[in-house]
């Protein structure tokens, strides 16, 4: 188990450090104004997209259906051409319509902006097609407990924006919002080639060719078909939260001045790092494993896989909101603060990201305990509790954006987290989750908590002298 969470974490780690370059990069060369503002919209419904289906909705509907088909080559072919045919249509909606599809993700810019951002945001969506067939193969690797490829092929997107931003260096900020739309696309088809390669690899090549004679022949099983679009659309609800969270963020941050989107998105950044690094990795590595389990009636070993990935994300969780919170200037200020990014820009981000990290904890203990929902095919349970979440996250939006603007929005989003986790627990079992929790290991990290307190105010205090 612990390989498998290694290999996720230290793939997303290397993608994160070179996405880490990359917002330094952008943040010195577009600063966080209405440039930057206009990118990360543009690139906001495809992103939005992509963890819905990498890190969510899809691969834990598909997966378990996957795992018990009878007819594996038909349900697979089936499900990626209509996917792609539909996600393909879309992405062509957009590219004739974009200034409708930009005016619904911010609605807060005016005529100017809007006509500014629209050509982009049909650039960007393309990535979706693209993440579709990536998510799709990697769901594949998956089924063979093969993980490194999806992993690491994650930071060829970096990469790609990268060389982009270094290459249009000193060009105007509306040529270089353009050169790293198309190097998204770019860095998509580089993450396409890499699963090709691996499929290939695994010979799961096959599927294709068996899934459409299956379906020349009509051989296959659509009732998995139906059951498997059931739990999708309840899945990408139920999974997708603090995506559609940020996603809600960013909607009602065009109402607010200029950069506020910026100090959202680079905020979010930092605490997106400890939730892939950590509970993203975990929840991948061992959902096949728990759905294995439990479909074979074994809930004594999905019980265990359950507790040690409990207290294995219980400490780094923990940890990292702590430090999160006391070094938020700090962070911001060593990973951001440079050319057009200012010291004003640094103080308004570092308070959205201390918001941000109050809800590190229950997103990311969420993630493992979800994982019983979407096993046991409950997405429909999943949906209704993160619905709930969400209203919560979009009322006390609208309440706390007028009195602390961008850091009540992400105020809001984590305080919707604690929802979502309180009500994930109530349907795993409240007896079963104390009996996790009543553990000595309990009072280790609350000694752990308060000795990196300690630690870091020392430390704070000593850096800020030179901040």
């Amino acid at each position: 188990m612990f390989r498998s969470i290694f290999t996720n974490s230290f793939g997303i780690l290397i993608s994160r450090i070179f996405g880490f370059v990359r917002d330094l990069l952008t943040a010195s060369v577009l600063g966080a104004n209405i440039y930057s503002d206009i990118f990360f919209i543009a690139f906001k419904l495809p992103n939005l997209f992509r963890r819905i289906f990498a890190e969510g909705a899809f691969t834990q509907s598909f997966l378990p259906t996957f795992t018990s088909s009878k007819h594996k080559a038909y349900f697979a072919f089936s499900i990626f051409v209509r996917f792609f045919i539909v996600l393909g249509i879309f992405s062509l909606l957009v590219t004739l319509f974009d200034t409708f599809f930009t005016k619904i993700i911010a609605y807060g810019f005016d005529k100017n902006l809007i006509k500014e951002a629209a050509p982009l945001v049909a650039i960007n969506f393309y990535y979706l097609l693209l993440i579709f067939c990536v998510t799709f193969l990697s769901t594949l690797l998956q089924y063979k407990n093969h993980f490194a490829t999806t992993a690491f092929s994650t930071a060829l997107l970096n990469i790609s924006l990268i060389f982009a931003l270094l290459y249009s260096k000193g060009l105007p900020a509306k040529i270089v919002v353009y050169y790293m739309s198309y190097a998204v696309i770019f860095g998509g088809v580089l993450q396409l080639f890499t699963h090709i390669i691996a499929i290939k690899k695994f010979n799961l090549d096959r599927i294709f060719f068996y899934g459409y004679e299956a379906i020349k022949r009509k051989k296959g099983d659509k009732v998995e078909l139906k059951r498997f679009y059931r739990l999708f659309f309840h899945g990408v609800l139920g999974n997708s939260t603090a995506q559609i969270s940020a996603f809600i963020d960013t909607f009602l941050a065009t109402f607010l001045h200029s950069g506020s989107i910026s100090y959202l998105y680079y905020a979010n950044r930092v605490f997106q790092l400890p939730l892939a690094l950590f509970a993203i990795a975990t929840s991948v590595a061992i959902f096949p494993k728990i759905a294995r389990y439990l479909k074979n009636k074994d809930e004594k070993n999905a019980i265990i896989i359950t507790k040690k990935s409990f207290w294995f994300l219980a400490y780094l969780l923990s940890l990292s909101t702590v430090g999160g919170i006391l070094l938020s200037k700090e962070i911001i200020w060593l990973l951001f603060q440079r050319g057009a990014f200012s010291a004003t820009d640094t103080a308004n981000s570092s308070i959205v990201l201390s918001m941000y990290m109050i809800g590190l904890l229950p997103f990311g203990l969420t993630k493992i305990f979800s994982l019983w929902l979407y096993s046991q095919h409950k997405q429909k349970v999943a949906a209704k509790i993160a619905t709930i979440s969400l209203g919560v996250n979009i009322i006390l939006s609208l309440v706390l954006i007028l009195p602390l603007k961008a850091v009540g929005l992400a105020l809001s989003g984590s305080l919707s987290g604690f929802v979502l986790f309180f009500l994930t627990i109530k349907e795993f079992g409240v007896d079963n989750f104390l009996d996790i929790i009543a553990n000595k290991k309990m009072i280790y990290l609350i000694f752990a908590i308060i000795f990196e307190i300690v630690i870091l105010l020392y430390f704070k205090d000593f850096v800020d002298v030179y901040i």
